[in-house]
This record gives structure tokens, C-alpha cells and sequence, in this order.
């Protein structure tokens, strides 16, 4: 087997064994992100209902611009910023974070410090 398809395979493996415990409600919503070589992702995510309440990432229409490279812990801060003031808006003050089987450092970091930052208690 490729390598690369090993490494993604134990990524899920880690990913459903976080999902286990991990759960998002109306009142404390999941906050998952998702991270590619080009870009970083976040949602918040009801699971009672299963819905979306709110993304951002560096392909957002407000980042677009602003974001050179979005593969990096400075352009994942800005994604951060921008998805806890969208969150304060929506009234969300508690978050549950769910890393998506990655690890917890660099750009996830980045992020979730931000969001942390900009009032979210997580």
C-alpha cells in the first residue's frame, strides 16, 4: 500500500476514535477543522440536528484577498479571528473542539487560539 493512503488511513482511524466521545449540541456546538496543503477549513456543527451553523476558511469571501498562501499558522489565525466573530454573532459563547484526527499543533493550533482570542470559550 502507498504511503500517503497508510498516513490517511490512520489520520480517520484517529478521527473516528476522537468522533466517539466528542459531540456537538444546540447549546456547545462542535467546532471541527479540516486542513489541506493549500487551504484550512472550520465548521461549527450542531449533531442533534445535523447542521452546519457556520464556516469560515481561506477561501471565504472576506479572506480571499487578504490571505496570500493559506497553507500556513498565520493565514489558520485569520480563519480563527474570522470564525469567532461569526460565532459571537450567532450568540455561540461555548464550542466543542473536535481536531478531525490531526494533530494538535501548527495551523490547528493557530486556529484555535484565535478563536479563543476573539471570545469563545472552547
Amino acid at each position: 500500500m502507498n504511503r500517503l493512503k497508510q498516513k490517511a488511513k490512520r489520520r480517520v482511524r484517529r478521527k473516528m476514535r476522537v468522533r466517539k466521545r466528542i459531540f456537538g449540541t444546540t447549546e456547545r456546538p462542535r467546532l471541527t477543522v479540516f486542513r489541506s496543503l493549500q487551504h484550512i477549513y472550520a465548521q461549527v456543527i450542531d449533531d442533534t440536528t445535523g447542521c452546519t451553523l457556520l464556516d469560515a476558511s481561506t477561501v471565504s469571501k472576506e479572506l480571499r484577498g487578504s490571505v496570500g498562501y493559506g497553507g500556513n499558522a498565520a493565514s489558520a489565525k485569520q480563519v480563527g479571528k474570522l470564525l469567532a466573530e461569526r460565532a459571537t454573532a450567532k450568540g455561540l459563547r461555548e464550542l466543542v473542539f473536535d481536531r478531525n484526527g490531526y494533530r494538535f499543533h501548527g495551523r490547528v493550533k493557530a486556529l484555535l487560539e484565535a478563536v479563543r482570542e476573539g471570545g469563545v470559550k472552547v
